[in-house]
């Protein structure tokens, strides 16, 4: 099999619920997604998303991914997409880092060697070890009732573990944190993720504010040394998400920082390969492992289905569906989930079916 096109396409996703607000006043009502598809010489098309959190979430953006696909691509014309490990040191020969762009590619791939061996990626990745597994939702960084209500509503759907948005005041957050607490029940699993969003200073106040509660903590500061300052002394469990980009990082968050969980993103990390490599390490750390992306729709929520369906079930922490937080439903709203639990499609590859005539024409091709 060999690849003899590229298409990439834009789209857009609103969000599900009005307004997504994180800290700092990073605020999302519609985000810019791509897609791509491989198409190869013996029919089969593979499929892969990757769609950014505004501009200043991550070191990303809808238009520099864009352009690193169109650097990319000459380059894999001709190479057989079955054979994931070289399209992927094709790809790092011709540009260094753009894990952003790459991941859409590799996913894409996956999805063609499932395709071409008629098995769904999950058996690829060795098997599903979660027949179904529990889905959270992000809460919006609001009032303390309102994400309160937020949390009461999306509970009678079904929903019991959450990441509330907070990282601006830690007196206010503590608050925010302890009405979403008295939201829930005692098998409520909440994350309050900051988003890199306070300083050494603030993460320690609202850490200690935190400290009677059944909560996690998540990405208190922007970098790994300083999360490691503020978290120093503290016995909130703490989750790293944005600083770890590599294998070095994850040892950094059990040995120095004390995480107790890992959130992996197949943008940061450049893909579906990488995300389960990195998701074996961490369960061999005993660590717990969340798995998603920044953003996006049925495609990326196909891929993240897959990586948590072959995930020890005691190590699985939190995943989402995007395609229930956004109406990016481009392969009909599939996967779906139900009664807020999820499951990995089961026909080849991604398991979906993208409505190529909805999308349009393709931003650009390359290839035939």
């Amino acid at each position: 099999m060999k690849i003899v096109g590229i298409d990439v396409f834009g789209y857009e996703l609103g969000y599900a619920h009005g307004e997504y607000v994180m800290s700092g006043n990073r605020a999302a009502v519609t985000e810019d997604g791509t897609l791509v598809r491989i198409r190869t010489d013996e029919g089969l098309d593979g499929w892969g998303e990757i769609t950014t959190l505004g501009t200043t979430y991550l070191p990303t953006f809808p238009r520099g991914i864009r352009a690193a696909l169109a650097e990319l691509g000459p380059g894999l014309i001709g190479l057989d997409p079955t054979n994931v490990r070289n399209v992927y040191q094709v790809m790092d020969s011709a540009l260094m880092g753009q894990g952003f762009a790459k991941s859409a590619i590799d996913i894409a791939c996956w999805d063609l060697l499932g395709k071409s061996t008629e098995q769904p990626i999950s058996a690829l990745l060795g098997g599903v070890l979660n027949s179904d597994f529990p889905l959270y939702e992000a809460v919006p960084l609001g009032s303390p009732e309102s994400m309160a209500d937020f949390i009461s509503a999306r509970r009678a759907e079904g929903i019991n573990r959450f990441q509330l948005k907070v990282g601006n005041n830690p007196h206010e957050d503590t608050v925010r944190a302890r009405a979403c607490v008295e939201a829930g029940d005692r098998d409520t699993v909440i994350v309050a993720d900051s988003n890199g969003g306070w300083n050494i200073s603030d993460a320690k106040i609202a850490l200690k504010g935190m400290a009677d509660l059944p909560i996690f903590v998540e990405q208190p500061c922007r970098t790994t040394t300083d999360c490691i300052l503020a978290h120093r002394g503290s016995d909130v469990p703490l989750v790293l998400d944005e600083s770890i980009i590599d294998s070095t990082e994850v040892f950094r968050a059990k040995n120095d920082a004390n995480a107790v969980s890992i959130n992996l993103k197949f943008g940061k990390l450049g893909g579906l390969t990488n995300v389960a490599r990195m998701r074996d390490l961490v369960q061999e750390l005993n660590m717990l492992v969340s798995v998603e992306d920044m953003w996006g729709g049925d495609v990326i929520t196909a891929a993240t289905s897959h990586v948590a369906a072959t995930t020890r079930p005691e190590s699985l922490l939190m995943t989402p569906f995007f395609n229930d937080w956004t109406d990016g439903h481009v392969a009909g709203h599939q996967p779906r989930s139900v009664k807020g639990r999820g499951s990995a499609p089961t026909g080849p590859g991604l398991g979906i079916t993208v409505d190529v005539e909805a999308l349009g024409a393709p931003l650009f091709v390359v290839g035939n």
